[in-house]
């Protein structure tokens, strides 16, 4: 392909030499001469491993090239990507400036074009971002029809500086936002000869996982070294721990509790936090990150009580009551909090759970009913019908093979909330639901 690349920082340099190594022809965009200079002289504007090489064999080739004239890089081309900077604004949020220039740009040379071309944007930007201001602004400018004259895409990078070359040509995943689906194709044959998982989605789902896997990486470096900190304190080698730690490939490096739905409780997670923030303090150490773990709980916690008020409905049905699926194990259960919630809210709650019965708890399960909800059996219904025939609002916090069915005979005054991501062959067409964070 004859593809246009605005931005040649780290991004923009690396993607069009790769590309060009691939065999496609590469024309590079900036306002800087020097990096424009740089490129068209055989060299990197940027330092990187190995990149001067292959910047110098793709201009020798005759695959790359770069331009400070738009205009001439788009002439020609069928797809451009736009790797410019979205550097941080004054109150944080992300500075747009250069995109909508690149765009700006684009769509100016696109109004002289007949081919259909594609826009595909690589730049970090917030969820939103294409739908409200660069189609938009593609279309203003060049007067024309997104999905019919030309197409859009998001496409993330996934490149590390210092390792970006490698990066490049062994993804850990591919991510195509799609507005067209000419576009998509086009990128997908684009991709072909890298061996990565590919996903096609939406735009802003695609803008919200690049996000999703920095702030995944920023969460996974402090937590780290907060885990470091705390244990030089207690004079342990935190290298050896987390090399363990990382072992697991189960549940600690896992797909495994990274699905959204109702906040965490049980008998080991709220404890062992609180513990381990104990034994901070008592080495004077701030541990910042998991300190704000169990408020960054209940303020989930929070949500869900917020999506049942907000109905206005005074009868309450609560499906699940457990903090984990086939237990009778209701400590810290993030269910049992809820009701709390509600019962203080002066709400008329039903529970219906076939996992508990009061009479059956023993030890410290038993324990702790007793101290945070003692008026337990009064509110457990004997059946699942029962719960429905009297209540509002139907609550799903938890899983049971009983509820899909249930939850289908639910009438059109009743509402739903959904704390558990049901599936959506479950809920009735009628029945009017809501989603804790989905």
């Amino acid at each position: 392909m004859r593809i246009s690349v605005f931005g040649l920082g780290y991004v923009g340099c690396v993607t069009g030499a790769c590309l060009a190594r691939m065999g496609h022809e590469v024309c590079g965009v900036d306002i800087s001469a020097a990096k424009v200079d740089s490129i068209n002289q055989g060299h990197s504007p940027v330092a990187e491993k190995g990149l001067e090489r292959l910047v110098s064999r793709a201009v020798r080739a005759g695959k790359l090239r770069a331009t400070l004239e738009p205009a001439e890089a788009v002439a020609g081309a069928v797809l451009s990507l736009v790797c410019v900077g979205t550097p941080s604004g004054r109150k944080g949020e992300a500075n747009l400036d250069y995109v909508l220039r690149a765009a700006d740009d684009i769509a100016r040379a696109l109004r002289y074009t007949r081919r259909y071309h594609t826009v595909a944007v690589r730049s970090t930007v917030p969820p939103g971002t294409l739908e409200t201001c660069v189609i938009p602004r593609l279309e203003r400018v060049a007067r024309k029809r997104a999905g019919r004259d030309f197409g859009v895409c998001f496409h993330p990078e996934s490149l590390r500086e210092g390792s970006s070359i490698h990066d490049f040509f062994h993804p850990p995943k591919t991510v195509i936002g799609s507005y067209d689906a000419r576009s998509a194709r086009r990128l997908i044959e684009l991709w072909r000869p890298i061996k990565a998982p590919v996903f096609v989605t939406s735009l802003r789902v695609a803008e919200m996982v690049k996000y999703a896997d920095n702030a995944f990486h920023a969460l996974k470096v402090a937590f780290a070294n907060e885990i470091g900190a705390l244990s030089k304190s207690l004079e342990i080698d935190s290298h050896e721990v987390m090399k363990i730690f990382v072992r697991d490939t189960k549940l600690n490096i896992s797909p495994l509790y990274l699905k959204p739905g109702l906040a965490f409780g049980g008998p080991c997670l709220p404890k062992d936090l609180r513990a381990l923030c104990a034994v901070a303090r008592r080495a004077r150490l701030e541990v910042p990150l998991l300190s704000s773990v169990l408020e960054s709980n209940s303020r989930h916690l929070q949500r869900a009580t917020q999506l049942v008020l907000a109905t206005g409905r005074q009868k309450v049905g609560i499906l699940g009551l457990v903090f984990k699926s086939d237990t009778d194990d209701l400590r810290e259960s993030p269910a049992c909090a809820l009701v709390k919630s509600l019962l203080r809210a002066g709400k008329e709650v039903r529970v219906y759970d076939p996992r508990v019965r009061p009479e059956r708890l023993i030890g410290a399960n038993r324990d702790f009913v007793e101290r945070e909800l003692p008026q337990l059996s009064r509110l457990l219904a004997q059946s699942l019908q029962e719960v429905l025939a009297s209540s509002e609002v139907i609550v799903v916090a938890g899983t049971h093979p009983e509820f899909p069915d249930g939850i289908r005979a639910l009438k059109k005054r009743q509402i739903l909330i959904d704390l558990v991501r049901l599936s959506p062959r479950s809920v009735p067409s009628v029945t009017r639901s809501v989603g804790l964070c989905w």
